[in-house]
């Protein structure tokens, strides 16, 4: 991987994180069209990279919603009852992605990476954007049309009233994100949305609650990696330089992502996302068809020790048929293990 391969990867994970389109699809296009996915060690390597720098992500979080984490500070402190609350309502949102995920990330790598699956997901996730919004007007019997005349009406929920029992189901529906190509951020919407949120609160909520669940998927990853007998990750994605100019890309992208999305989200709905996760279901599909890409991880082979210098096999020379289910590919995804498939 080059520096421009790593500004390209961190501009479009920073895009995707917080938009409800999955970044999943997106990296896996990206990846396919810079040739970054044609043998296993570099697959690998990318693979690991786009969840590192997820940490953009979180920095961005904590750059633009800095007043809220002062506010959760405080409450723990006793001095605001408040932000006290948000916290616990966050810690409890996170839980079950916490307990879930480390025990079936392996079972989702070797069953739901695969092409009908993660387009289905994107599909369908598209699908659910086109009417949630109706769906919750109808839920809460608004009489207004139009999402900019949500912030005068008192039927919606502000963030700061959500019970730990609501807070409980959204961390639930962020667990359907670990389906490949779902995207934990469009759930989170969703979720909050069910519960009552206006769709700006629920992107919030959903920002802040990626602080835990990307904090935590960063950090399983890299102790997944850097605990492995073969520790040539940095070595096998070209040294330090793109790791780091990824992460600080993927900050500043996810930043400006952030930022439109609230205020697109204060005088528009949801229906655009659903559109685009359509169309990049489309275009997957017609390039797995035909034969332009591939979704599934290759394998290894046995006989070449790691860090080798020798070649490894071009991952569209490999049958899927050759992968048991029962042997799972490790680190083939580009997703996070604790909320997977963003």
């Amino acid at each position: 991987m080059d520096l421009l391969d790593a500004i390209v990867l961190g501009i479009i994970e920073g895009i995707t994180e917080y938009l409800p389109v999955s970044s999943t699809g997106h990296l896996i296009i990206a990846s396919w069209l810079m040739g970054l996915d044609e043998n296993y060690r570099t697959k690998v390597a990318v693979d690991t990279f786009n969840i590192v720098i997820q940490g953009g992500a979180i920095l961005a979080v904590l750059g633009l919603y800095r007043a809220r984490v002062a506010q959760m500070i405080r409450g723990l402190l006793g001095r605001d009852k408040a932000g006290r609350k948000l916290f616990f309502n966050l810690v409890i949102a996170f839980i079950p992605a916490a307990m879930l995920g480390p025990f079936l990330d392996d079972i989702i790598e070797a069953r739901l990476f695969r092409p009908i699956p993660v387009i289905s997901a994107l599909f369908l996730g598209g699908v659910l954007l086109l009417f949630i919004g109706r769906w919750q007007r109808r839920m809460l019997k608004l009489d207004t049309e139009t999402p900019e005349d949500d912030e005068k009406n008192s039927k919606f929920l502000d963030i700061e009233s959500l019970t730990w029992r609501q807070a409980l189901i959204i961390g639930l529906m962020q667990c359907v994100a670990m389906w490949p190509g779902t995207s934990r951020s469009m759930m989170t919407i969703v979720g909050g949305m069910v519960m009552g949120l206006r769709p700006r609160q629920a992107a919030e909520f959903g920002f802040l609650l990626g602080l835990p669940t990307l904090g935590g998927a960063c950090a399983f990853k890299l102790l997944k990696v850097f605990s492995a007998d073969d520790q040539t990750f940095i070595a096998d994605l070209g040294g330090w330089s793109p790791l780091i100019v990824g992460l600080v890309v993927a900050t500043l992208s996810a930043m400006l992502a952030i930022k439109w999305l609230v205020a697109w989200l204060n005088g528009h709905g949801l229906g655009v996302f659903g559109w685009w996760r359509i169309g990049v279901a489309a275009m997957l599909g017609v390039a797995i068809w035909m034969g332009w890409a591939s979704i599934e991880p290759p394998e290894p082979l046995d006989e070449i020790a790691p860090g080798s210098s020798e070649v490894y096999p071009d991952s569209s020379s490999i049958s899927s048929e050759t992968q048991s289910a029962e042997e799972p590919f490790i680190g083939s995804s580009s997703t996070s293990p604790l909320i997977a498939r963003s």
